[in-house]
């Protein structure tokens, strides 16, 4: 029958064939290489056997670990299922095992092999040369596939499964998007998706006290749902920012990876990257990072792809010092080994590709029929062992080919105890197996897998979250590799004690845009990006009311010295141990012992003419109110209380007011005398000594009244002022306890006394006539001569210093002072030289010749002549001595 042709019609076009014998098509080539297992119940298994051609050729090399551990592990599991009396009895599982070579779209013209049982083919228009009908193979069904490793792959071939409802069980891929149910609802994974490994490595970062990273991701599903993940979870948490996210094409062109280390270190402060890349992607990334001398800058955190291998870190382990790193949490099986080292050409005739595997691993050559042997290359001899002469170590996803097949089989064996009860073998009800009902079977299976660990699916498919995190440690350590540091179960559990960075550090390197604000500093948010922020200083009298606002202390308050909180302001006053205060103290002091002095004297000598011819009565008003401007320094730099600031009110402008009332109403007699002498010999009205006591106090009680009626309108009290003293370093800020005067209120209380002052100087001027011999109007006038070129610099002295924080010392001692200077010029010149001459001169303390009103209007005639005069002849020849007791 094979040298018979079939003629095969479809839409008038003709193709001729051989007439196949059943099985012979995978000799004749026109079916994909395979390895067949027979059995009751046929299950397809996908796996990487050769790496990706390149371009134009679909398979490279062959993968050991990848590709051979994991189809011999699918081999392996068969074998325990078939020969486990317990579980399938009289059922054999057999196989169909395809290579995808590491590559989508080729993996899907190898899985359409899975699918032909499936497909209806219309056989009406084949017929053989001989006109009899031919002999079609019918392939065996699939009721499930094994498969497969890449994301990329398994997605692909999903599609096609899900159409003709063949379940299928990965063992490798993680990609998130493969957790869709409603596109992928055929599909579940016995390990856990990368969504797991996103959230596992979110916790990571935030464990490590990171907060601005960048990601890489190799073009693929892999590569770019797994940072998707990652980004959408950091972005849900909350207080992670990404500070780039680069893709590595899959055909990267050359100096592509320097180019992506030159964006990383455009944001250097990011020193955490997260890589979701193949192993190759990770090694260049790697050898870029050492070219451009940055071995320990960066800080990787790696995925599932890079987990526990050494081979991306080959020849790189100084740049991969320190990378933290995610793989699910697996177990070496022991009994996987066993079996595994014990293949050999002779008794591994069912995988057709050992023979590549076994060339590969021991770096030989055999000898096959139309293969040339190559001369530089040893022969093998099949005498050759795994481990024994090649290094040999357990695939990391062996574990979870295992699990995949005996989920498979635990769900048939649930399948056939409720189909087919009490039936030794496949029944009518599973034949064929309906995918869609094995589905639901497989979603409820619940054992205890090859590591002891559970096999569960939830509704999407998709195994528990178990990982173990492995730090690659290399400094200091006796054995330089990955260490376990960690798992994650659903939540982190990170033991930081044990993790070790480069150079051997053991504190965890930062990876923040900003460093956290000193003390006192504010964070000014970076718009876009709320993991970044300047500080800025809390200035002046602000404080720190919380992380981003700046706050006014109370205003009788003043920041802490870092600025996290408000203290009291300290209250001063003005001490009599101050240098402010010590001046005008003794100023004040020396000015009353001499007031006292002179009043003591004048007491002493009353009755003596130089006292008489004084006026006694006003002299000693006068006198008064000079005790008083210099008793007013002591209350003005006491303490204040309410009874101070009273008495400050009431003194402040009354010793003055005494003062010139007095020697306004004398030089105003002086003056009337003199005018009223030009005119008539009648004496001017109210100058007897009673009449000018009465005139001085009713001018004093001006001053009086106007002091009464501020205590009514507004009590005397003390105040606390804390502006006075607000420098612009708080440090010196103080309050100052004064009482309730304003500079304009202590103007108006002196105001009276100067509107006397200046009369009195008016009349002192008008009098400057008088004859030498009538001495009270001169020494008045230059009294209020000086005192007036006192009190003018004391103006500008005392407002040019309101802005001053030493205003209140300045002022109190400039006003003191001044005080102090005018009380003692009236006293200098009006009573100084009297007592003077009482005490020293007691010979020209006698009674002269007195002489009537007539005589003293005389003498105004006279001098008034005299003085329209130009010659140098003095008033004083005319010595007439007027009677000064009128």
């Amino acid at each position: 029958i094979g040298s018979q042709l079939c003629v095969i019609k479809a839409s008038n076009i003709h193709s001729v064939s051989s007439c196949m014998l059943p099985g012979s098509w995978a000799q004749q080539g026109s079916q994909p290489q395979s390895i067949k297992i027979e059995g009751d119940i046929t299950l397809g298994g996908l796996f990487p056997v050769h790496s990706r051609g390149p371009a134009g050729v679909p398979c490279g090399e062959v993968k050991r670990e990848k590709g051979i551990h994991r189809l011999e592990a699918m081999l392996y599991a068969l074998d325990q299922i078939n020969s486990d009396p317990d579980l399938l009895p009289n059922i054999t599982l057999g196989a169909r095992i395809l290579d995808t070579c590491s590559r989508d779209t080729y993996a899907l013209e190898q899985s359409l092999t899975f699918v032909q049982a499936l497909i209806q083919r219309d056989t009406s228009d084949v017929r053989c040369s001989n006109g009899e009908p031919p002999i079609i193979p019918k392939p065996e069904r699939v009721v499930g596939v094994i498969g497969a490793s890449g994301s990329s792959v398994s997605i692909m071939v999903a599609n096609v499964l899900r159409l003709f409802a063949i379940p299928q069980i990965s063992y490798a891929s993680t990609a998130p998007e493969l957790s869709d149910n409603s596109r992928y609802e055929f599909f579940s994974r016995v390990v856990p998706p990368d969504s797991y490994q996103a959230q596992a490595m979110v916790d990571i970062v935030k464990a490590m006290g990171w907060n601005y990273v960048s990601t890489l991701a190799s073009e693929g599903n892999y590569g770019e749902s797994g940072v998707d993940a990652f980004l959408q979870i950091s972005r849900e948490a909350g207080g992670l920012c990404i500070a780039q996210s680069i893709k590595i094409p899959r055909e990267p062109r050359p100096g592509e990876f320097e180019k992506i280390i030159k964006r990383l270190m455009e944001t250097s402060n990011a020193r955490g990257v997260i890589i979701f890349a193949n192993e190759d992607d990770i090694k260049r990334v790697l050898q870029a990072a050492k070219k451009a001398n940055l071995t320990g800058h960066f800080l990787f955190v790696g995925s599932d792809s890079w987990g526990a291998k050494n081979s991306p870190i080959q020849d790189q382990e100084d740049v991969a010092e320190g990378a933290v790193t995610i793989l699910p949490k697996r177990a070496s099986i022991d009994g996987f080994d066993q079996y595994f080292t014990s293949r050999s050409l002779e008794n591994n005739r069912r995988n057709i590709w050992f023979a590549e595997f076994w060339e590969d691993d021991f770096k030989c050559k055999l000898t096959r029929p139309g293969i040339k042997y190559e001369p530089g290359r040893r022969k093998c001899t099949g005498e050759e062992r795994i481990s024994r002469d090649s290094q040999y170590e357990q695939e990391g996803k062996v574990q979870f080919v295992i699990d995949a097949v005996y989920a498979m089989a635990h769900a048939l064996h649930s399948m056939h105890l409720d189909l087919c009860p009490g039936s030794m073998g496949v029944c009518e009800k599973m034949d064929p197996v309906e995918g869609r009902m094995l589905l639901q079977y497989i979603r409820s299976v619940n054992f205890n897998g090859s590591a002891g660990t559970g096999v569960m699916f939830n509704e999407n498919g998709d195994a528990p979250g178990r990982y173990d995190i492995f730090q690659y440690q290399l400094s200091n350590v006796s054995n330089p590799g990955y260490k376990v540091i960690g798992q994650w179960t659903n939540h982190l559990r990170l033991n930081s004690e044990e993790m070790q960075w480069s150079g051997g550090d053991r504190k965890i390197p930062e990876s923040v845009c900003s460093f956290p604000c000193e003390p006192g500093e504010r964070k000014k948010m970076v718009k876009g990006v709320p993991c970044c922020w300047h500080c800025e200083l809390c200035d002046g009298y602000q404080y720190l009311l919380d992380e981003f606002t700046c706050d006014m202390c109370p205003f009788d308050m003043r920041p802490l010295k870092n600025r996290t909180g408000c203290r009291t302001t300290p209250i001063i006053k003005l001490e009599w141990s101050s240098p402010w205060a010590v001046i005008p103290v003794f100023l004040a002091i020396l000015g009353i012992l001499a007031t006292t002095g002179v009043i003591a004297t004048f007491i002493r000598f009353n009755d003596t003419p130089i006292v008489r011819a004084s006026g006694r009565e006003l002299s000693y008003v006068l006198l008064t109110g000079i005790f008083l401007i210099y008793f007013i320094t002591f209350l003005m730099i006491a303490e204040p209380s309410v009874a101070v600031c009273a008495f400050r009110r009431l003194l402040l402008g009354l010793g003055m007011c005494i003062s010139y009332a007095a020697m306004l109403t004398k030089t105003n007699r002086i003056y009337r005398i003199f005018e009223q002498g030009k005119k008539s010999v009648t004496p001017p009205k109210f100058i007897s000594p009673t009449s000018q006591l009465i005139i001085t106090f009713i001018l004093i009680s001006v001053q009086l009244l106007g002091v009464f009626i501020w205590f009514g309108v507004m009590p005397p009290h003390t105040i606390i002022d804390y502006e006075e003293q607000k420098p612009p370093n708080p440090e010196f800020a103080r309050g100052v306890l004064k009482c309730d005067m304003s500079d304009l209120s202590l103007i108006l209380c002196l105001s009276y006394s100067i509107v006397l002052m200046i009369t009195c100087t008016v009349y002192a001027i008008k009098s400057r006539g008088v004859p030498e011999t009538f001495n009270e109007a001169k020494p008045i006038g230059f009294t209020m001569y000086t005192t007036c070129i006192i009190w003018l610099a004391f103006v500008p002295i005392f407002f040019g210093t309101a802005q001053s924080t030493e205003k209140m010392f300045i002022q109190t001692t400039t006003l003191t002072v001044s005080m102090s200077l005018s009380a003692t010029v009236s006293l200098g010149m009006l009573y100084i030289p009297k007592v003077y001459v009482i005490i020293f001169h007691p010979e020209q303390n006698v009674q002269k010749r007195k002489r009537s009103f007539k005589a003293v209007v005389q003498a105004a005639t006279v001098s008034t002549h005299l003085s329209q005069k130009s010659n140098d002849k003095q008033n004083g020849e005319s010595k007439i001595e007027p009677d000064r007791s009128q």
